[in-house]
Protein backbone atom coordinates (compact mmCIF):
# COMPACT_ATOMS: atom_id res chain seq x y z
CA UNK A 1 0.00 0.00 0.00
CA UNK A 2 1.38 3.23 -0.89
CA UNK A 3 0.49 7.03 0.69
CA UNK A 4 -0.40 10.20 -1.51
CA UNK A 5 -0.63 13.86 -1.14
CA UNK A 6 -3.29 14.90 -3.36
CA UNK A 7 -4.31 18.84 -3.32
CA UNK A 8 -7.28 20.49 -4.32
CA UNK A 9 -8.52 23.98 -3.86
CA UNK A 10 -11.24 24.41 -1.77
CA UNK A 11 -12.85 26.79 -3.80
CA UNK A 12 -13.63 24.65 -6.46
CA UNK A 13 -13.59 20.95 -4.52
CA UNK A 14 -12.77 21.00 -0.76
CA UNK A 15 -12.87 18.10 1.89
CA UNK A 16 -16.89 19.60 2.82
CA UNK A 17 -17.68 19.54 -0.94
CA UNK A 18 -16.87 15.89 -0.92
CA UNK A 19 -18.28 14.66 2.48
CA UNK A 20 -21.60 16.14 1.07
CA UNK A 21 -21.02 13.97 -2.34
CA UNK A 22 -22.50 9.96 -2.57
CA UNK A 23 -20.42 7.39 -0.89
CA UNK A 24 -18.15 10.92 0.29
CA UNK A 25 -16.27 9.72 -2.56
CA UNK A 26 -15.42 12.05 -6.01
CA UNK A 27 -13.06 11.44 -8.80
CA UNK A 28 -9.93 13.32 -9.22
CA UNK A 29 -10.47 15.21 -12.90
CA UNK A 30 -8.71 17.76 -14.06
CA UNK A 31 -5.14 16.71 -13.74
CA UNK A 32 -3.38 17.86 -16.85
CA UNK A 33 0.19 17.38 -15.59
CA UNK A 34 2.22 13.81 -16.49
CA UNK A 35 3.76 13.00 -14.00
CA UNK A 36 0.93 13.32 -11.60
CA UNK A 37 -1.12 11.37 -14.27
CA UNK A 38 0.98 8.63 -14.45
CA UNK A 39 1.24 8.32 -10.44
CA UNK A 40 -2.70 7.80 -10.63
CA UNK A 41 -2.30 5.18 -13.97
CA UNK A 42 0.89 3.58 -12.80
CA UNK A 43 1.11 3.39 -9.18
CA UNK A 44 -2.41 4.08 -7.42
CA UNK A 45 -4.02 1.20 -6.18
CA UNK A 46 -7.05 0.81 -4.12
CA UNK A 47 -7.16 1.31 -0.67
CA UNK A 48 -3.87 3.49 -0.95
CA UNK A 49 -3.89 6.53 1.49
CA UNK A 50 -4.21 9.75 0.63
CA UNK A 51 -3.33 13.31 2.28
CA UNK A 52 -6.93 15.49 1.29
CA UNK A 53 -4.56 18.43 0.92
CA UNK A 54 -5.97 22.12 0.53
CA UNK A 55 -3.92 24.25 -2.22
CA UNK A 56 -4.41 27.62 -3.29
CA UNK A 57 -6.14 28.97 -0.13
CA UNK A 58 -5.12 31.48 2.34
CA UNK A 59 -3.87 28.49 4.54
CA UNK A 60 -3.00 25.37 2.95
CA UNK A 61 -2.59 22.18 4.86
CA UNK A 62 -3.83 18.76 4.90
CA UNK A 63 -7.59 18.89 5.67
CA UNK A 64 -8.20 14.87 6.10
CA UNK A 65 -7.63 11.85 4.99
CA UNK A 66 -9.01 10.03 2.29
CA UNK A 67 -8.15 6.58 0.53
CA UNK A 68 -8.20 5.68 -3.33
CA UNK A 69 -11.49 4.45 -4.01
CA UNK A 70 -11.20 2.85 -7.93
CA UNK A 71 -8.74 2.32 -10.33
CA UNK A 72 -7.37 5.04 -13.02
CA UNK A 73 -9.92 5.42 -15.88
CA UNK A 74 -10.12 8.02 -18.79
CA UNK A 75 -10.73 11.93 -16.94
CA UNK A 76 -14.05 12.56 -18.98
CA UNK A 77 -13.26 16.27 -18.92
CA UNK A 78 -10.74 15.65 -21.75
CA UNK A 79 -13.44 14.85 -24.13
CA UNK A 80 -16.28 17.70 -23.32
CA UNK A 81 -14.99 20.44 -26.15
CA UNK A 82 -17.08 22.83 -23.41
CA UNK A 83 -14.71 22.32 -20.62
CA UNK A 84 -11.65 24.10 -19.85
CA UNK A 85 -9.71 20.54 -19.31
CA UNK A 86 -10.84 19.56 -23.07
CA UNK A 87 -7.90 17.89 -25.07
CA UNK A 88 -8.94 17.82 -28.67
CA UNK A 89 -6.04 15.07 -28.93
CA UNK A 90 -7.95 12.97 -26.65
CA UNK A 91 -10.12 9.67 -27.97
CA UNK A 92 -12.13 7.89 -25.80
CA UNK A 93 -9.43 4.85 -28.33
CA UNK A 94 -6.53 6.91 -26.85
CA UNK A 95 -7.55 8.92 -23.53
CA UNK A 96 -4.15 11.04 -22.50
CA UNK A 97 -5.45 12.11 -18.98
CA UNK A 98 -6.96 9.79 -16.29
CA UNK A 99 -8.00 10.11 -12.89
CA UNK A 100 -9.25 7.54 -9.74
CA UNK A 101 -12.02 8.04 -7.45
CA UNK A 102 -11.06 9.42 -3.46
CA UNK A 103 -13.32 7.91 -0.71
CA UNK A 104 -13.07 10.77 2.35
CA UNK A 105 -12.09 8.42 5.60
CA UNK A 106 -12.54 11.64 7.96
CA UNK A 107 -12.03 14.68 8.15
CA UNK A 108 -9.32 16.24 10.55
CA UNK A 109 -8.09 19.52 11.72
CA UNK A 110 -6.46 21.78 9.35
CA UNK A 111 -2.77 20.81 9.48
CA UNK A 112 -1.06 23.79 7.60
CA UNK A 113 2.07 23.83 4.80
CA UNK A 114 3.86 26.06 7.58
CA UNK A 115 2.85 23.64 10.67
CA UNK A 116 4.00 20.86 8.54
CA UNK A 117 7.55 22.67 7.69
CA UNK A 118 8.37 23.14 11.44
CA UNK A 119 9.24 19.51 12.02
CA UNK A 120 12.76 18.11 10.74
CA UNK A 121 11.00 14.50 10.44
CA UNK A 122 9.64 15.92 7.56
CA UNK A 123 11.84 17.82 5.74
CA UNK A 124 12.55 15.77 3.01
CA UNK A 125 8.30 15.58 2.11
CA UNK A 126 7.51 16.65 -1.79
CA UNK A 127 5.30 19.18 -1.33
CA UNK A 128 7.39 21.01 1.45
CA UNK A 129 10.28 20.74 -1.54
CA UNK A 130 11.18 23.92 -3.39
CA UNK A 131 9.52 24.44 -6.65
CA UNK A 132 7.64 21.54 -6.20
CA UNK A 133 3.85 22.11 -7.63
CA UNK A 134 2.71 18.59 -8.58
CA UNK A 135 -0.81 18.42 -7.91
CA UNK A 136 -0.13 14.90 -6.45
CA UNK A 137 2.94 13.35 -5.06
CA UNK A 138 3.89 10.27 -3.31
CA UNK A 139 4.11 10.89 0.50
CA UNK A 140 6.84 8.29 2.28
CA UNK A 141 5.15 5.46 4.93
CA UNK A 142 7.25 7.04 7.65
CA UNK A 143 6.16 10.83 6.93
CA UNK A 144 2.83 9.53 6.76
CA UNK A 145 2.87 7.91 10.49
CA UNK A 146 4.76 10.82 11.83
CA UNK A 147 2.05 13.12 10.56
CA UNK A 148 -0.90 11.11 11.57
CA UNK A 149 0.33 10.19 15.06
CA UNK A 150 1.70 13.43 15.74
CA UNK A 151 -0.18 16.14 14.14
CA UNK A 152 -3.52 14.97 12.68
CA UNK A 153 -3.85 12.64 15.88
CA UNK A 154 -2.77 15.07 18.41
CA UNK A 155 -4.66 16.19 21.45
CA UNK A 156 -5.60 20.14 21.18
CA UNK A 157 -3.90 21.47 23.99
CA UNK A 158 -6.03 22.98 26.47
CA UNK A 159 -4.44 27.41 26.89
Amino acid sequence: MRCWLMKSEPSVVGIDHVLAMPNQTVDWWGVRNYQARNFMRDQMKVGDQVFFYHSNCPVPGIAGLAEVATLAYPDRLQFDPHSHYYDPKATPETPRWMNVDVRIVRKTRLVSLDELRTHPELEHMRVLQRGNRLSITPVDPAEWAFIVKHLVDRQMEVV
